[in-house]
């Protein structure tokens, strides 16, 4: 008796699955569908990634909350939030080869209309600093043309909506040290490292671009 009630909660999970992925296909199609989202494992942790219909809105580790972040995507992009859906899968692939040491840059488009301002373009300039590389909070704000914002650049990394895709991991205090992050200053280490380890021709081989 156990192992068929298992058998038919199996059999009903997986028709939930198959309706739910209709579902989130057909509101696609339908232009129904405002966010779509999905929640995957990662070197630092889970990490939920989320898109609307021009690009990436949202990459947002754990200790920063997950249903926080859909409640705000919700508030300030739209209602209509759904899990699932083939919209991720090119950020998804390309995050997976990124910690695989095969990637360096981002080629899916990203939505910044999470972040307006001078904050946007703090994180919008964040590309400049090479893979491998770090650059100061000071180098950041003088790039943007205001080199005394020195917080505000240090605001915007934090509140950095795609952090990742955009890398503020890889501006750090002037003195060398990772200095805060949103997930974490652990994860920053881990990126750092990830990333000089694939910089180094000695280390796995060159990284794919």
């Amino acid at each position: 008796m156990t192992t068929d009630r298992t058998t038919r909660a199996g059999e009903e999970q997986a028709t939930l699955r198959r309706l739910h992925a209709r579902l989130v296909a057909e509101a696609q199609a339908d232009g129904l569908l405002d966010v779509t989202y999905r929640v995957v494992d990662s070197p630092v942790g889970r990490l939920l990634v989320a898109a609307g219909e021009t690009g990436v809105l949202r990459v947002a580790f754990e200790v920063q909350g997950h249903a926080a972040a859909l409640d705000d995507l919700a508030a300030r992009v739209g209602p209509r939030v759904l899990e699932g859906g083939t919209r991720l899968d090119p950020v998804l692939r390309e995050l997976d080869e990124y910690f695989a040491g095969r990637r360096r840059t981002f080629d899916v488009p990203v939505d910044l209309r999470l972040t307006r301002g001078f904050r946007r373009d703090v994180v919008a300039a964040l590309t400049a600093v090479p893979y491998g590389a770090t650059a100061s909070y000071r180098q950041v704000a003088t790039a943007t043309g205001r080199p005394a914002a020195v917080r505000a650049v240090g605001t915007a990394c934090a509140l950095n909506p795609v952090p990742l895709l955009l890398p503020c991991h890889r501006v750090v205090r002037s003195d060398g040290s990772p200095g805060r992050y949103a997930g974490g200053e652990a994860a920053k280490r881990t990126l750092i490292g990830l990333e000089r380890a694939g910089a180094d021709p000695l280390a796995t081989g060159p990284a794919e671009a």
